[in-house]
């Protein structure tokens, strides 16, 4: 038996560009991987989850699903978000009410079974029904729904449409103690996730978001740290999260303690999830926390508004040791430490809480802590940003993140109320930021921009030409040293600068498999 070289170099290549990871070995040589310069190709499957977006009858919810053009040869690919359980099915129920009892009783338990079966059948179908379909690369789809009890989606994507495949979930709340523009990165499944920054006071309302997208059940862990460390829960373990759906919890009756800031952990034993944190403020309204990046010694949270009249950074040293960390404010022009607040100390396994007040003074700014005094302890980080005053206040949230690497995107921005925000916390960088074509029509447009090192610039993106409903933006670093990105969306309503913040990390677009340097034909004897 006779086998192409090219199976299992194909078979190979695919795995690593769906899984990010793959090697070759040579017939006689298992467990070797063959030596050779390695390649970066496009992935092949992508997959994204969005929470539920809940919120109250006067609240609407836009998704925005897009792709950047690339040069991906592959399939042309599919990019759907579907609901992660059963919707209702509006149907007409047949009345029996001129059959005999006789009838009745003898048709009544296999009537039971039949209608059970048609509505799980029907449920099913609903359920399997995309909320959104993205057709093609370059150009966002859409969709809108109005529904407070709409569900969580799954989401994925192949072919062409699964490298730098990014979605947006946008909510406008009008009402009620969730009142607020929320707005959230559809992220993909995982194991593990930080959230610095939540809290269990009696003024709040946070809740974890966990999404389950596989076609088992996930077991989930959810940990809580206070200022003093751990906070005693008996129910924060083993929740079970079912097959295709999501579970929200609320944070605060994990554990009897009120504390101002918490740090949760969220694991899988089981499955893997998707996790997102829904804060809300009875005084400041409510946006969504993403998680913050795994643990490192040096974070960067850029995108905080010139107009802030409120920052709070959360911190939290999940290892051993205690973290001694710099605080500086990268602004238009300089680094700089905040007055009495240029260094910080983190216990281990306890969150830190600092008020940084209105550190931006009226200018655009990111935040960069790194390690002081020797320290090379990881943390993990979080800002709650404040616009406004009094009844007119608005919060957001802005989570550390990686660097937008080779590229990054983020969908939903409209032709009024965008900002971008970037920062090169280290070499001066130059990125090239594209406005794609817009929803419903429109031509993009391209921009480069130089970031000098140790600054943060703020610009409002050129909109696409002749611009009809949304765009999404794509940065790419082009040279010079990491750059580190946010989207600031605001929508002024009744005197509030409803905003939220979301940051651009690397797509991961592409994955890199090594090369084979001889031929992994398998011959006949």
């Amino acid at each position: 038996m006779k086998s192409t070289p090219l199976s299992l170099i194909a078979g190979t290549v695919a795995l690593a560009a769906v899984t990010g990871f793959a090697a070759l070995t040579a017939p006689g040589d298992a467990g070797t991987p063959e030596a050779g310069a390695a390649a970066r190709l496009p992935v092949e499957r992508s997959s994204l989850l969005c929470p539920a977006p809940g919120g109250s009858d006067l609240s609407d919810t836009t998704y925005t699903s897009f792709t950047p053009a690339g040069e991906s040869d592959g399939e042309a690919g599919t990019a759907e978000l579907k609901p992660s359980v059963a919707l209702p099915v509006d149907e007409d129920v047949p009345s029996d009410a001129e059959k005999s009892d006789a009838e009745k009783d003898e048709e009544g338990e296999k009537d039971k079974d039949e209608d059970s079966e048609k509505d799980e059948a029907k449920e099913k179908a609903a359920a399997d029904k995309p909320v959104i379909t993205l057709k093609a690369s370059g150009k966002p789809a859409t969709a809108e729904t109005s529904d407070s009890d709409a569900p969580a989606l799954i989401g994925t994507a192949t072919g062409k449409l699964a490298p730098g495949w990014a979605a947006q979930q946008t909510t406008t709340n009008l009402a009620g103690g969730s009142r607020g523009l929320l707005g959230v990165s559809c992220s993909g499944p995982d194991t593990d996730f930080w959230f610095p920054g939540a809290s269990t006071a009696a003024t709040r309302q946070d809740y974890v978001h966990l999404t389950n997208p596989d076609d088992t059940a996930a077991v989930a862990d959810i940990e809580l740290y206070g200022p003093e460390g751990a906070l005693k829960t008996d129910v924060g373990e083993g929740i079970t999260v079912p097959a295709r759906s999501s579970v929200p919890m609320l944070i605060s009756t994990l554990t009897t303690e009120a504390v101002e800031d918490v740090t949760v952990h969220v694991t899988t034993r089981e499955g893997r999830v998707g996790a997102v944190v829904k804060a809300a403020d009875d005084a400041a309204g409510s946006d969504w926390l993403a998680a913050s990046e795994d643990p490192a010694g040096t974070l960067v949270m850029p995108g905080i508004p010139a107009d802030a009249t409120s920052v709070r950074l959360v911190a939290f040293a999940p290892g051993e040791d205690d973290a001694d960390v710099k605080v500086q404010l990268m602004g238009k022009s300089a680094t700089f430490a905040p007055a009495g607040k240029d260094t910080l100390h983190i216990k281990s396994q306890m969150t830190a809480g600092v008020d940084l007040k209105n550190v931006t003074r009226g200018e655009p700014g990111s935040l960069l802590l790194s390690p002081a005094q020797g320290s090379t302890t990881p943390i993990v980080a979080a800002l709650r940003v404040v616009r406004g005053t009094g009844d007119e206040q608005e919060i957001a949230y802005i989570p550390a993140t990686g660097p937008v690497g080779e590229r990054a995107s983020v969908a939903d921005n409209r032709a009024k109320g965008s900002v971008l925000s970037l920062t090169a916390p280290g070499e001066t960088a130059k990125v090239k930021v594209t406005a794609s074509a817009g929803s419903e029509g429109g031509e993009s447009t391209v921009k480069t921009y130089t970031v000098k090192g140790g600054t943060t610039l703020e610009v409002t993106p050129e909109v696409p030409s002749g611009l009809k409903g949304g765009y999404a933006l794509t940065v790419e670093t082009e040279s010079g040293g990491p750059v580190h990105a946010a989207r600031t969306l605001t929508i002024p309503q009744d005197g509030v600068q409803m905003f939220t913040v979301q940051t651009l990390p690397d797509d991961g677009g592409t994955v890199e498999v090594p090369a084979a340097e001889q031929d992994l034909s398998v011959l006949d004897d």
